[in-house]
């Protein structure tokens, strides 16, 4: 038996996340992921799939996070009709972010096509629109963890708790041809021990072939108390306050957010935080907390009442005329939008608004993938642009990693060695390739073989046997060049020129920026 797979995201990068698989006679999918990080690789979701959407048979889903799962209404209006298979939670959180994913292409489309009409440029189209998205989730079905699904004969399906955020599933997979028995696991994206609202991550042992994310690998924290957590962010909000302007927190929607809620209602009620107002300037991130209130009983750490994330100071802002009264405040309030590495929806404006105060401050609070805007703030950058315009960098800029919803590079390994024996090889995704170098190194120091370990690059194709794996080397094509994919590309590079430029000119006379700019445009003209 020989089942082959191809890695059409998430290879080499964190985003993008999607694995196709063919046996003799069937085509699935394990994750249909959106590709985010520099406009180089978001132009991925724009182009062709590399497989013939009306051939797959299935898919299967193992969170609702926008790179495993944003997809999947263009593969569906490219001619897939058949289902896909998720947790209820999963399901439920994607009836509400599939629709303000196709939503949010539809507006900044719109606002593209203004420029590009302005410029002589051909308009362009959304990926998919928000009834696209809307007319996808009859095709989702839920599943239970732990039951055995057969969506095709020969193929059963089971669905192991990750830990990383409502719903989110390591996915176990037998595969047989009548002989054999091809046993696969698919991590997901694994949670950390001890995570607020979920159990540890749980998944079998005894397989053939896994294929784990690599997020942190090689990145290492210190284990932590929800007490010491609940310290840290309010030393941050205490110093922000202080330092008498806003606390702009980007959030991503799902799970994150939440887990800020609960945190910052129980620091107001224990008087260990002050402030005048906490606004949650995200309607899809409003609509996701009301999912979590029906998944309470699913949910640990939380206490059950009328509604565990009401407080008198917390005030949910859905209409745009609510969100754009926030700018009256100036300081004193906490503001969270999404989305979590500052690329889209509303929290671009309260960037806009607040980055270049010096008395405000913007806290980010998850991983920032290369080529984002949060991933630029990160780095320290002192000039960005955002919607077309220049912003100077005033405002701190902090970090904290303590309410990461992946396992960091110890707990990467121990949960790699939990699932052993694993035969033939253990393939590493969902990474930078610093972390899935780093990962691969530390699992050779607990005995791992070296050829037992792949890092596959973006569309590689193997052939996957009871007796081995070998990697296709005919007949594969690559969308963009590997080293393309985890990099900044040449837009990021323009953006920093042009921002570099307009600095050097502010301060030279205007007779030197007549001769720089006059070398300038012919160094241009030489290139071309």
């Amino acid at each position: 038996m020989t089942v082959r797979i191809k890695f059409c995201g998430a290879a080499g990068t964190v985003t993008g996340s999607c694995y196709w698989i063919q046996t003799a006679d069937r085509q699935f999918l394990v994750d249909c992921g959106l590709f985010q990080g520099t406009k180089t690789v978001k132009e991925l979701n724009y182009g062709d799939f590399p497989f013939n959407p009306v051939e797959i048979d299935f898919v299967l889903v193992t969170h609702a996070h926008a790179d495993h799962g944003a997809m999947i209404p263009k593969l569906i209006k490219a001619g897939f009709d058949g289902p896909v298979y998720a947790t209820a939670a999963t399901r439920d959180l994607l009836s509400y972010m599939l629709p303000d994913s196709g939503y949010i292409q539809e507006v900044e489309v719109e606002r593209l096509n203004r420029r590009n009409q302005q410029r002589g440029k051909a308009a362009v189209q959304p990926i998919y629109t928000r009834k696209d998205a809307e007319a996808s989730i009859s095709q989702i079905h839920p599943v239970e963890f732990e039951d055995w699904l057969t969506p095709e004969t020969g193929i059963r399906a089971r669905f192991w708790n990750a830990g990383h955020i409502l719903g989110a599933a390591s996915v176990e997979l037998e595969i047989e041809d009548g002989r054999d028995t091809l046993r696969l696991l698919f991590s997901g994206d694994i949670g950390p021990d001890n995570k607020l609202f979920h159990d540890d991550p749980e998944a079998p042992s005894d397989l053939d072939y896994v294929f784990c994310e690599s997020t942190y690998g090689g990145r290492f924290r210190d284990p932590i108390t929800a007490f010491q957590r609940r310290d840290i962010l309010a030393r941050e909000i205490s110093s922000a306050m202080r330092a008498g302007g806003a606390l702009v927190i980007p959030s991503f929607a799902v799970e994150r957010t939440q887990e800020l809620l609960l945190d910052i209602d129980h620091l107001l009620d224990q008087n260990e935080i002050n402030c005048s107002a906490v606004f949650l300037d995200s309607p899809l991130a409003i609509r996701i907390t009301s999912v979590f209130r029906e998944h309470l009983a699913d949910l640990a750490d939380v206490e059950t009442g009328e509604h565990p994330f009401r407080n008198p100071k917390f005030h949910f802002t859905e209409s745009v005329d609510e969100s754009k009264a926030i700018a009256r405040f100036t300081g004193g309030v906490i503001i969270l939008a999404a989305s979590g590495m500052c690329d889209a929806g509303r929290i671009r404006h309260h960037l806009k608004n607040h980055l270049w105060r010096p008395e405000s401050t913007v806290l980010l609070v998850g991983y920032q993938a290369e080529g984002t805007l949060g991933r630029m703030l990160e780095k320290g950058f002192k000039k960005v642009r955002i919607q077309g315009e220049e912003i100077k960098v005033h405002a701190r800029i902090r970090s904290i990693d303590t309410y990461s919803g992946h396992a960091d590079g110890h707990e990467l390994v121990a949960w790699l060695k939990a699932r052993e024996p694993v035969r033939q090889g253990i393939f590493l995704t969902h990474g930078s390739r610093e972390s899935l170098a780093a990962l691969a190194s530390d699992l050779q120091e607990q005995g791992v073989k070296k050829d037992h370990i792949v890092i596959p690059e973006l569309d590689d194709m193997y052939e996957l046997t009871k007796s081995g794996y070998t990697k296709r080397q005919r007949g594969v094509f690559r969308r963009i060049a590997a080293e393309a994919v985890d990099r900044p590309d040449w837009h990021n590079d323009l953006a920093q020129l042009t921002l570099d430029i307009r600095s050097s000119l502010e301060h030279l006379p205007d007779a030197q920026k007549k001769r720089l700019l006059s070398r300038l445009k012919k160094a241009l003209r030489g290139a071309s």
